[in-house]
């Protein structure tokens, strides 16, 4: 079974590595939506595999620590982009949900990331 949970947060960053020129290397923001997904075995009696009350309690705290901030700030982000923010999220929740089997990551409508 296979559970998900989406989660919207804002930051600014900017990319320090890309060429001199390049739009993402200014400062900007994105609201970001995230998509948390855990697998396993249903529990019983519950019928479920985690409570998604359960599943918001750990992967907000960490969510809030992204909100309305300079991702570049953050220790292990200071180049943000998509990709490392997906890693850096997926080092934070996994040890605190071992269940955890993909983020999915979008900076925009139409652009993100897949970890698993």
């Amino acid at each position: 079974m296979i559970i998900y949970k989406q989660f919207t947060f804002d930051s600014a960053h900017f990319l320090p590595n890309v060429p001199e020129g390049h739009k993402c290397r200014q400062m900007h923001g994105h609201t970001y939506l995230l998509t948390v997904y855990a697998q396993g075995e249903l529990k019983q009696p519950e019928g479920w595999l985690l409570d998604y009350g359960d599943l918001k309690a750990i992967v907000k705290p960490i969510v809030d620590t992204l909100d309305h901030s300079l991702l570049n700030n953050i220790p292990g982000l200071e180049n943000p982009t998509a990709e490392m923010l997906a890693t850096w999220l997926w080092t934070n929740i996994k040890p605190l949900l071992p269940q955890l089997s993909r983020i999915e990551l979008k900076e925009t409508p139409t652009s993100g990331v897949i970890y698993e």
